[in-house]
């Protein structure tokens, strides 16, 4: 799903606030940034972080919060973002959008399951995208959707005669897609950035084709599930299950990307690339003094061509630790520092730094 940066969703803070309380309506974060992952080695760059509220004398409708990062790493990576959500009064309707521009020197391993480390390629690509998600509450606690998603690849170099030319990779050419879909979504979780009770299920499909000026004719559908369960004294049980699925003829960058800072930590971003994924993972959250946190995280994944290799077969696991340091107690903005590795036909490890939890 092109270049994401911490894509938002709709989230909830408690309704047993007391109605007259007066609450500040801002406050900015902005700060220099170190950050590492597999994908990018060291980065250093810029972050904001923006929180407000139409109305202080308003302690129920949700914080509105919007993201922003500029980044340039060692091996010349550069991407810059914008994401957030915005809650009108009243939660009639919410706004969730990102925006992104990324020049990106990458690696490719083949599609599917199967693709082995021997045959590691390099490529670079060059990409806008625009992501737009407003949704409309139907009662209590959940929402309907529209989404529109464009993204454009200006540029994408790779090695003539390799695994993008020998696999006809559909993408491998420089292309714009332009899509547009639906979502329902349940949400009670109680906290913008690290929930720590409440449930949250979103379903979405999003169909790109030459009518809305695509490029590709596809359709992806998204399932994601996650649960947060407040355990003793502050320690939190985090869950997600996510499933991406595609049906088509899906370019290389709104494939299912297996692996980065939030899902399956421990494997390179891409190290598997299909058109389907199923992700289950969980992290337990607990304080330790002041502002300082620990996790420990574990999850196991799998992805395939057809919905029938989304099986028990080939499996590959991702765990590890990490802390973290409150940037924003209130709104719980967390800077995270996190170890993972992964297991499976590939093995592999890393260090993320990071703003902002996994799920």
């Amino acid at each position: 799903m092109g270049a994401s940066f911490g894509q938002s969703d709709s989230l909830k803070l408690p309704r047993e606030a007391v109605p007259n309380q007066l609450v500040k309506t801002r406050n900015t974060l902005l700060l220099p940034l170190i950050a590492r992952s597999i994908e990018t080695d060291w980065s250093i760059g810029l972050a904001g972080s923006f929180t407000f509220r139409f109305n202080r004398h308003d302690t129920i409708t949700r914080t509105s919060n919007a993201q922003m990062l500029a980044l340039y790493s060692l091996r010349k990576q550069f991407i810059a973002a914008i994401n957030g959500t915005t809650y009108f009064p009243g939660e009639r309707v919410i706004l969730n959008y990102q925006l992104s521009y990324s020049h990106f020197p990458d690696k490719f391993w083949g599609l599917g399951k199967d693709a082995p480390d021997s045959q590691e390629e390099a490529y670079t690509f060059q990409q806008y995208y625009i992501y737009l998600h407003a949704q409309r509450k139907l009662r209590e606690r959940i929402f309907v959707g529209i989404l529109y998603e464009y993204q454009r690849l200006l540029d994408v170099e790779y090695m003539p005669g390799g695994l993008f030319d020998q696999l006809a990779v559909p993408g491998r050419n420089p292309y714009h897609v332009s899509g547009g879909g639906l979502s329902i979504t349940y949400d009670s979780r109680n906290n913008a950035f690290a929930p720590d009770r409440g449930g949250f299920l979103q379903v979405y499909f999003n169909t790109f084709s030459p009518i809305l000026g695509s490029d590709f004719r596809y359709t992806n559908y998204v399932v994601d599930f996650r649960r947060f369960i407040q355990l003793y004294r502050q320690q939190v049980l985090a869950i997600q299950a996510y499933g991406f699925f595609n049906a088509g003829d899906t370019p290389l960058r709104s494939l299912a990307s297996f692996g980065g800072s939030n899902s399956m930590r421990g494997f390179y971003d891409g190290r598997y690339r299909s058109k389907n994924q199923v992700v289950v993972q969980a992290e337990y959250r607990v304080p330790i003094i002041w502002r300082l946190g620990a996790v420990g995280f574990a999850g196991v994944g799998n992805v395939g061509n057809q919905l029938s290799d989304l099986n028990f077969q080939d499996l590959n696991y991702s765990y590890g630790g990490g802390l973290r340091l409150a940037l924003n107690r209130k709104e719980r903005l967390n800077l995270r520092v996190d170890y993972g590795w992964g297991i499976g036909r590939s093995r592999s490890h890393g260090l993320y730094f990071q703003l902002g939890e996994a799920f």
